[in-house]
Parts: structure tokens; sequence; C-alpha cells
């Protein structure tokens, strides 16, 4: 624990002095490299970055087309604060298509989903107030949180047979509406991060039936974290659909990035959307939310954002990229099949996983069944009750690899 003498002698504030340097992940993954480099067989299922069955970082090659017909000027000059009016329509259609839900539409540009989902913290929630997210949840939620001065709560995410807990999230709502005022409750799916869990349609008409009957009662923002939703089952999100989603008072909003579904974690392009059917609250919204931006990056990667904007926008592109995801997320299916399939027969305990970069798998104690992964070369990230397995990273063959040492790792555990 820091003296008070230390904090004296350290030019920082008091709330700065003792934060962690660097991701538990990101570290692991640095482990991982440092063996594998000299020489061990690592297979290393920590980072969510999808690769090829060579162990290539995976790309899209029509988004390197699109970015090289920017030009020079147009990607070296200031985009608009709120982002390019182009790109935000873009991003609307790409989530809504010409429905109503994207006519109650206000979007601002943000530096990938982490962005968006700093703007729906700062301007839903007061400072010192929580946003409400599941048990199992990535973990920068919190960091963003706490540098902003807010703090998570989490409701239990399954029931006992397996399904999300909506009596858990009714209860945690109700209390969090009654000591705080509001509510912000943030819900990452499809392929949620870290579980690999999708609501279905019955979930999520259960789910807006809850936040638009609470909000009769109180300001309350139903955030989806919309990160790896190109990647679930095929077709548009039972969330998406108009039927429900504006029925009451409650504003819905997306976190939207180009970081996985575009294959471009390091352009930092995404956006916030925000859905309400009242007009006067709308304007509030973008100017809340333009604001943000002024007072945090300015503005974004304007060359990615016309690159992408032409993506979204011109048929032929639209298809390709289309396509070339596809075929990304038919390998992935693959390896999703392939664990199904072996983690069946191995016993493990595991969420419901249909697709999606991770799934978790339950364990007694994380740290142990990590550290015994990692004496037989299999890299994990350990959690609160389970370890997070990145199927994202890990090529089909090497599964039934990948399930003896979670099998090993769950013995150690006494699980």
């Amino acid at each position: 624990m820091t003296t008070p003498a230390a904090d004296s002698r350290s030019t920082l504030i008091h709330a700065a002095l003792d934060r962690p340097g660097d991701d538990p992940i990101f570290s692991l993954n640095a482990e991982a490299l440092r063996r594998s480099r000299a020489g061990e067989e690592i297979l290393n299922a920590t980072l969510g970055a999808l690769m090829d069955d060579e162990g290539r970082l995976a790309i899209l090659p029509s988004v390197f087309e699109a970015l090289r017909a920017v030009p020079p000027e147009a990607a070296a000059a200031y985009a608009p604060i709120a982002g390019p009016p182009r790109f935000l329509a873009a991003v609307v259609r790409d989530l809504f298509g010409e429905g109503p839900l994207g006519q109650a539409s206000v979007a601002v540009a943000t530096p990938g989903g982490t962005g968006a989902l700093h703007h729906a913290i700062v301007n839903f929630l007061e400072p010192g107030q929580a946003l409400l997210t599941t048990s199992y949840y990535w973990s920068p939620y919190q960091i963003l949180a706490a540098h902003t001065g807010r703090r998570v709560e989490t409701f239990r995410m399954f029931d006992g047979e397996g399904r999300i807990d909506l009596a858990a999230l009714e209860r945690a709502l109700r209390r969090q509406v009654q000591v705080q005022g509001r509510a912000l409750l943030i819900l990452n799916t499809p392929c949620h991060n870290p579980t690999g869990y999708a609501l279905d349609a019955r979930e999520w008409r259960e789910v807006l039936d809850l936040t638009n009957e609470i909000a009769r009662s109180a300001p309350l923002a139903l955030a989806v974290d919309h990160a790896y939703a190109k990647f679930g089952r095929s077709g548009i999100e039972p969330w998406a659909r108009a039927d429900g989603a504006l029925d009451g008072d409650a504003v819905l909003l997306v976190a939207w990035t180009v970081s996985k579904s575009f294959a471009q974690y390091g352009a930092r392009v995404g956006a916030l959307v925000a859905c309400h059917r009242d007009d006067a609250e709308r304007r509030r919204i973008q100017n809340a939310l333009s604001f943000s931006c002024r007072g945090t990056w300015s503005n974004c990667n304007h060359h990615g954002m016309l690159a992408i904007t032409e993506l979204l926008s011109d048929p032929d592109l639209r298809a390709r990229s289309d396509a070339e995801r596809e075929r990304l997320r038919q390998l992935l299916d693959q390896r999703v099949s392939a664990f199904n399939r072996h983690a069946a027969r191995a016993g493990l305990r595991y969420p419901r996983y249909e697709g999606g970069f991770f799934v978790t798998v339950f364990t007694p104690d994380a740290e142990r069944t990590a550290s015994r992964m990692r004496e037989l070369g299999v890299f994990v990230v350990p959690l609160s009750g389970a370890v997070r397995v990145a199927l994202c990273s890990t090529p089909a063959r090497d599964v039934p690899r990948l399930v003896e040492a979670l099998r090993q790792g769950l013995e150690a555990a006494g699980g």
C-alpha cells in the first residue's frame, strides 16, 4: 500500500499512483510469445484477434483496397467532430437497414467500440454511479468505469439451466434504479466476450419488455456491445428489429466497431448509435455525444472512416467484404464445431456456444487450471470461476490438444 510520504513525493494524483501498467491478457500473450521463440510448441488462446490456420492475422483484402483509394488530401484532413455524415449514415444502415430504428437514430464516430462505451458511460451515468452488466464481462468495462469516476455492478449471468438469468437481471436493475435513480445496462451479444453466449429472440423480447417497463419510472439506457456480432449466426439480430425496441422511454445504444467486423483492430474506427422515439431527446443526445467527442479525442481517424464508408456504401465493395468476412466466419465456425464436439466428450462445462471469438469453461479454481495448462504449453485467460479460451486464434487441428489441456487443468483444480 502506498504511504502518505510516498504520495507526497509523486506528481501523480492519489488515484493514479497504483494503476497497473499492462493488461493481464497482454502479459500472458507476451509470456506465450517468449516461450514460443525459445523453441517450445505453444498453443496461445489468449488474444482476441482472428488468426488463420498458419498463425497469421486474418484480413479482408477489400478493406486495404478501400484504404488505398482514399485521396491523400482527404485522408490527411480533419474529420468532423461527430464524424463524417456519410459514415454515420452508413453505420446506421449497417445496423438497421431502412427500418424504423434507423429513422429514430443519431450517431457519433468513436475510436473503436471502446470509445463508444466510454461515451455511453459518461453521458448516461452520473459520477459515482454504476453501470450494470453480466457477471462475466470484458475486463476493460471496469477500467473505463474507474477512469471516468463510475463503477461496475453485475448480475448473475447464468441460471441453473445455463440460460441468461433474467430474474437476476430484473432484481439488479430495479435495485439500481431505486438506489441511483437511473441505470445503464451493457449487454455484449451476440458472441459475448468472454463466454460466447448469444441471447436468442425470446430472451431479447424479455429484456426489451423489462427495460421498457422500468424506463417508465426512471431514465434507462440499454447498450449493446456489438463488437463480435458479425461473427454470430447470420441474419438480423433480434434486438435490431423495430418491434418493441422503441415501445417505451428507454434509449437503445449500440457500440459499433470495425475492429472485429472488418479485421481492422488498429484502425480505431467505431461509432455510438443512439435510438429513441422522441425527436427532442434525440437532439439532446446528439449534442451531448458530440460534446464528449470534442472533450476527449476531438475527432477520429478520417482515413479509416472514409474507407469504411465506401465499403458499406458501394454495392461491389460491400459484396466483396461480406464474402471475405463470410469465409473467415466459416473458418471460425469450424473451430467452434470442433470445440463443441471434443468438449462434450471430455465433459467440460461451458455456456451455449454457437459462434464467436471466445468460449468460457467453468472451473472451481481458474488460476490453478490456467497454471497447469501453461505447464502443458497451452495459454488461456483465468477469470473468476472460469477460463477464457480464444478459439479465434486456435486452428481446428489444435482443438483436441486444447481440450485435453483443459481437462487436465480442471483435474488439477479439483473440477
